[in-house]
């Protein structure tokens, strides 16, 4: 068994992290009403995030994690929606959206890129795994790209919360 703490130092040490963050840091600072989502353990991240954001930035930042909701949202309109479903109703051209899939290939972050993209709405991604991710390849006009190189999702999950407290 290798040594996980090893893999993390190895994976920060190759994050490549400034030209992106930069990039990061100016459309947080744009903008007063951001929404973030993520996946499973990525939901956990945003969640987290978005206290921070309000607490210390005093932004008008939201998830969506309402088990209601997201159960409603899930039947009504389908796994693959449900997040978009979410966009239409409180994403409006100042809102950024931080689009959160570690393996870049989820097909409801994947809608909502493409609503993003669609309705102009400003938008960044944080990926990981392949660099060649669906995620990647459809995002034609994100504010930010920052990929993790690593297949492991605890580490792709961690440092993207680290990328994202960069600014709290």
């Amino acid at each position: 068994m290798s040594n996980p703490f090893i893999e993390y130092i190895n994976v920060l040490q190759g994050a490549h992290i400034e030209e992106q963050f930069e990039k990061f840091k100016d459309a947080f600072s744009k903008h007063e009403n951001i929404i973030i989502l993520g996946n499973g353990g990525s939901n956990s991240v945003a969640s987290h995030i978005s206290q921070d954001y309000v607490k210390f930035h005093n932004k008008n930042s939201m998830v969506f994690s309402d088990p209601s909701m997201l159960t409603c949202f899930i039947n009504d309109f389908g796994m693959e929606n449900a997040y978009r479903r979410f966009l239409q109703y409180y994403a409006k051209k100042d809102t950024l959206c931080i689009l959160i899939s570690s393996g870049g290939e989820s097909k409801n972050i994947l809608n909502c890129i493409k609503h993003c993209e669609n309705n102009s709405i400003p938008y960044g991604i944080l990926t990981g795994f392949s660099s060649t991710n669906k995620a990647r390849s459809i995002s034609n006009n994100a504010l930010w790209d920052y990929h993790i190189d690593s297949r492991d999702y605890g580490i792709v999950e961690c440092v993207h919360q680290i990328f994202l407290h960069g600014v709290v």
